[in-house]
């Protein structure tokens, strides 16, 4: 899926749940910071979206989709304890745009995969919306939080460090 498919995907997918959204066109910008003051939002507001890899056994793996409000980091282990895992880190750029379905610097607050699990941390939903690359680099949104989380249906666990 290109990353033009897995926009249109996401936009068909909120407006045909009545989401309440706003989509910014910018300069091509991935960086959480340098995105946020173009859009004009508060680092805070930004959904800061990492593909972490957390071993469970010798040959078992699962990846979370960590997603962090921007001016914090993904606490590894914490990802890696909420799954019993023995080892977290991030997932190969291969691997999460794979999953994710965009490039680095546009993956969506979005699980789109089954192989990818969506986990926020609370803080994050603390904002009355949130921002993010929209799956390119010159395409964001404003999409109110209540909106997110049910259609998105995160996990909501304390991921940030």
């Amino acid at each position: 899926m290109s990353e033009h498919e897995t926009y249109t995907k996401l936009i068909g997918l909120l407006e045909e749940r009545g989401a309440r959204f706003r989509i910014y066109e910018h300069a091509p910008e991935g960086a959480t910071e340098a995105v946020s003051a173009l859009r004009g939002n508060s680092v805070e507001q930004a959904a800061k979206c990492i593909v972490v890899m957390v071993k469970l056994g010798k040959k078992t793996k699962r990846y979370v989709l960590a997603v962090v409000p921007g001016d914090r980091r993904v606490d590894l282990g914490a990802v890696k304890a909420l799954l019993g895992g023995s080892y977290a880190g991030f997932a190969t750029p291969e691997v999460a745009e794979r999953l994710a379905r965009s490039v680095s610097g546009t993956i969506l607050p979005f699980s789109f995969d089954e192989e990818l699990t969506l986990v926020v941390d609370p803080a994050l939903l603390e904002q009355p919306e949130i921002y993010f690359n929209a799956a390119r680099l010159d395409r964001s949104l404003a999409l109110v939080t209540e909106d997110y989380v049910a259609i998105a249906e995160p996990r909501v666990e304390p991921i940030a460090g």
